[in-house]
Order: structure tokens, then sequence, then C-alpha cells
């Protein structure tokens, strides 16, 4: 969607004037078609997509409540179990751009049943291959994967709704987010009581069956503006919009320091103040649970007052 290109298309192949559907500024609109008669429709590319992500972070957070046995395991200090938890919230955090991009181009409908079966490799290498520090770091970079499904779903759901009711939306979409405490809640627990390769081989199971139900009932909004023009160009032109850097501070902060807390939270009280792994999960499964409980209630805040100054709000309270 360059603006060199000055044209864009939908996904039906038909052309748009050139400042029609224009989507490198604010975010584009859903056409009335999309949000007329259809909030049955819309409803379930809301449950779908908060499925998608849901099982897809369940994936990205396997590693974290596993670290201590990790580095009994494998022999590592401090720093290589603080690194292999990070690696893979990094790679998911980076990759959300192309993914996002690449979700501007071809749609959630491709990309959540892509994403999902992609992420099953990772999972199943991390679980049944990976003996060395080198091959769970490899491991976790391609597991990362997972944590990028948040790039498909804000669009895909963003598309079905109308700027009134996308706080909310959007809201009940960040529920998905409770895939990380579903890993703190049962990977130490089903590795303890089946076999260290059972919570590997259960995510993976989930993915592939979520990758086929995607691929059969995922459905981009009708009218979907399809970008055009490189990468690059999009990206840039997406970078130089003032609101980019001013809300990716806000996130990084916030959501970004919720994720590196949660990810990191079971190794800092197994090592800091010798809880046993199963503790220190259950644990941060209560801290997530709590995290994604206020996302709905966020999102209406957002719909109903200023968006900004719930931000605001938002801000104040975590520095009290």
């Amino acid at each position: 969607m360059a603006e060199s290109q000055g044209r864009l298309e939908r996904s039906d192949g038909t052309s748009l004037a050139p400042t029609e559907g224009l989507t490198t500024g604010p975010l584009a609109q859903p056409s009335e078609e999309s949000m007329s008669g259809t909030p049955a429709l819309a409803g379930r590319m809301l449950l779908l997509g908060t499925v998608g992500f849901m099982v897809n972070f369940w994936a990205w957070a396997l590693i974290s409540p596993l670290g201590a046995a990790y580095r009994t395991q494998l022999g590592l200090t401090v720093f290589q179990q603080a690194a292999l938890v990070a690696v893979p919230v990094i790679v998911g955090s980076l990759g959300r751009i192309p993914v996002g991009a690449l979700t501007d181009r071809v749609g959630a409908r491709i990309m959540f049943p892509a994403v999902s079966i992609l992420t099953v490799l990772p999972v199943l290498y991390v679980g049944l291959v990976a003996q060395s520090y080198a091959a769970m770091l490899i491991g976790g970079f391609f597991l990362g994967l997972g944590g990028t499904a948040f790039a498909i779903g804000i669009p895909l759901v963003n598309s079905w709704y109308p700027p009134a009711r996308r706080g909310t939306a959007l809201g009940v979409f960040g529920i998905g987010m409770g895939g990380t405490a579903i890993s703190a809640f049962t990977t130490v627990r089903l590795t303890d009581n089946l076999s260290p390769q059972a919570p590997f081989l259960i995510v993976a199971g989930v993915l592939t069956v979520y990758a086929v139900v995607a691929a059969l009932f995922v459905r981009d909004a009708p009218g979907r503006v399809r970008a055009q023009g490189s990468f690059v160009a999009r990206t840039w032109a997406t970078a130089k919009i003032p609101a980019t850097s001013q809300l990716s501070i806000v996130y990084a902060v916030s959501f970004g320091g919720f994720v590196a807390f949660s990810v990191y939270l079971p190794t800092y009280l197994i090592n800091a103040f010798g809880l046993v792994p199963n503790d220190a999960a259950l644990r941060t499964a209560g801290f997530v649970v709590l995290a994604v409980a206020a996302r709905p209630v966020g999102g209406w805040l957002s719909d109903r007052y200023n968006p900004v100054s719930v931000l605001g709000g938002t801000g104040r309270s975590r520095r009290t």
C-alpha cells in the first residue's frame, strides 16, 4: 500500500481510486458492507481470532515454565537461562512487523492457518529433538513465530468492527493473551505427570486442529483492502506517522513490560525465592489471569471515553 503506487486493490482484484481506502495513514475503516448485517459473522471471526491468538501464545510461552529444568538439564548459567527464555519473546515481537505486513497483503484467512501450522514445527523440535543449549536457542528462535499471531488477529478484528465498537472487540481479542497462563498452569504439571514431551505434543496437536479450523472458517471482511507496494515502502510510510512511534513507546512500556515480566517470572521466583517450578508457574499464571481479565474492561473504557485519557490513566496507575 505504498503511496508511490497511487493505486490499491480490493481482495477481488478491482481497482480503487488513488485516495480511496488508503491505509498508510490512520487505520482504514471497514466498509458499510462489512459493518451491516453481519454481527453474528463478526462475532465468529472475533472468537476464531481470539482462539488463534490463545493457542499460538500457548506455544510461544512453552519454554518459560521449564526454564529451571533446562538450567539443570543443560548445566546453564543464570544468564544463559534468561537468554533461552527471552529468545522467543524477542523474535515474536520483531516478527510481528513482517507478519503484519503479510496479513495486510494476503489476509488473516491465509495467515492464521499458515502461522499456526508452521509453529508446530519448532514446538516439536524443542520438545522432541533439541538436546543442547544451541539447539534449544534455535528452537526458541523459531518458536517466536507463535508470538506473531497478535499481528494477524488485530487487523482481522479491526476489519469486522466499526470504530465505535473496536475497543471492546480488541479487548475481548486480548483474552487470547491467556495462552501464556495456560502454559504456566499446565506445562510443568504435564511434564511431571506424563512425560517431558507431553506438553509439546499436546500443543502441536491443538495448533494443528486450529490451523484446519481456521482454514475452513476464518473469513476476511467483505471489501477488505489488499495492500500494494513493497514491504519496505509500506513499513517506512507507517513509521513516518507520528502516532506509530508514540504508541510504540506506550506499548513497549506497558504490554512489553508485562510480557517480559510474565515470561521471566517463573525463573525469577525459582532463582530468587527458591520456589519449586510448579509453584512458580502457578503464581505466574495468577498474575497473567488478572491482566487478561482487565483487557475487555480497558477496551470498553476506550469505546466509552477518550482512549488517550484511558491510556493516561493506565500510565498513572503503573507509576503509583
